[in-house]
């Protein structure tokens, strides 16, 4: 756990976020202004940073 508070937990993602996090950064509604969505590889590369 990064932060908590009585709304909100934050913490570091992990590989099992992948999924999750392949819909928000394949969707191309959603990533218009990073021109475009994200390959499974740029996924994986965005979660390994």
């Amino acid at each position: 756990m990064i932060l908590e508070t009585e709304r909100l937990y934050l913490r570091e993602m992990e590989q099992t976020d992948y999924a999750a996090l392949c819909r928000i950064l394949q969707d191309e509604d959603t990533m218009y202004a990073y021109e475009g969505a994200f390959r499974d590889d740029e996924v994986q590369e965005w979660l390994d940073r």
